[in-house]
């Protein structure tokens, strides 16, 4: 079951969506916001299922899906956590800057609190003031929660996960070494992040969702060029299940909780950092981590972040490339 919010007031207005992501039906009658139905899962999701299968069957009202007219599928959310389940990129990260990486790090997953009372749409853009921040995309999976009670284990937190989609974590590189350094986290340097056009339930996924992970590769182009393809099932070092109970083991999480795994990176077949797709590789999904393989590698960073003008696109394609979630394609512009 594929579920979208389209543009509407401040929390959208839900709609079911046809498995090839060409029609849609509205929910209003069961729901009238994503919010509303996860708050009221249990009695909500047979009823979207059901509706679900009368759209692909055309056996209710439907209309063209068109994914500029979506919101994210939560506009706006109780909890917006990301974490860094991809240590690979951290470990590169950290390696650049001459930064020796905690064994920790291995075992105790990194998380931060986001902003999450305005999420972008997937086509809206990204506003930058000044592009001397360091404007970055992030590709990463989410996924939605229903209600976690507090100290919940890593395989009973699997059973909270309701919806899985993709994001453009957006960061402002230049930034973060200033907040970091007083000890207290992101606040500035992580402006508005923008979800795929729909949230997809586990069982629609198949056997791309095994083992509290996403599985296929994590399309990425940048104005119009290959940038990524890393496997969002390789080097994922933690789980969904794993990050959910690592937030959830000192509260409760509220319906509609949004979990993210952090930047998908993979390494190279021979264990190194990962290669541009133009040299063979799986490329990136942050501009971070190429340019960090570059100090590595060649002494200094030589990829730019965004400017203004810059067009970024992911998504994830199924075996007959066809897009799962839809596409998130942003261009950078200036503020007012």
């Amino acid at each position: 079951m594929k579920l979208a919010s389209l543009k509407h007031g401040r929390d959208g207005r839900l709609v079911v969506v046809s498995e090839d992501l060409n029609w849609f039906t509205d929910a209003f009658l069961i729901a009238p916001t994503l919010q509303a139905a996860l708050d009221d899962w249990e009695r909500c999701e047979p009823r979207l299922r059901a509706l679900a299968e009368s759209l692909e069957h055309e056996a209710v009202p439907r209309g063209r899906f068109h994914e500029r007219e979506a919101s994210a599928p939560l506009p706006r959310a109780y909890q917006w956590a990301d974490g860094s389940a991809y240590v690979n990129h951290v470990a590169l990260v950290r390696q650049a800057r001459g930064a020796e990486m905690p064994e920790s790090f291995w075992t105790d997953p990194l998380m931060y609190q986001g902003g999450s009372d305005g999420f972008l749409g997937p086509r809206d853009p990204i506003p930058l003031a000044d592009p001397a921040w360091g404007c970055d995309l992030e590709a990463e999976v989410v996924v939605v929660t229903g209600d976690v009670p507090q100290g919940v284990s890593r395989d009973e937190a699997l059973g909270h996960i309701r919806l899985i989609g993709l994001v453009n974590d957006v960061s402002l590189r230049n930034l973060i070494p200033a907040e970091l350094g007083k000890g207290f986290g992101f606040v500035q340097s992580k402006p508005a992040s923008a979800f795929t056009p729909v949230f997809v339930t586990p069982d629609s996924l198949g056997d791309r969702w095994k083992d509290g992970k996403l599985h296929g590769a994590l399309t990425v182009t940048l104005n119009g060029k290959p940038f990524g393809q890393a496997d969002a099932g390789d080097d994922m070092t933690f789980d969904f299940g794993t990050l959910i109970a690592h937030l959830a083991k000192t509260r409760s999480l509220v319906a509609g909780s949004i979990i993210g795994s952090g930047t998908v990176s993979n390494r190279d077949a021979d264990g190194g950092p990962g290669k541009p797709v133009s040299d063979g590789g799986l490329g990136y999904s942050c501009i971070a981590e190429v340019r960090t393989v570059e100090t590595i590698q060649r002494g200094k960073a030589e990829t730019p972040f965004l400017q203004h003008g810059d067009t970024v696109r992911i998504e994830m394609l199924d075996e007959k490339h066809h897009s799962i979630f839809g596409t998130i394609e942003q261009t950078v512009e200036p503020v007012g």
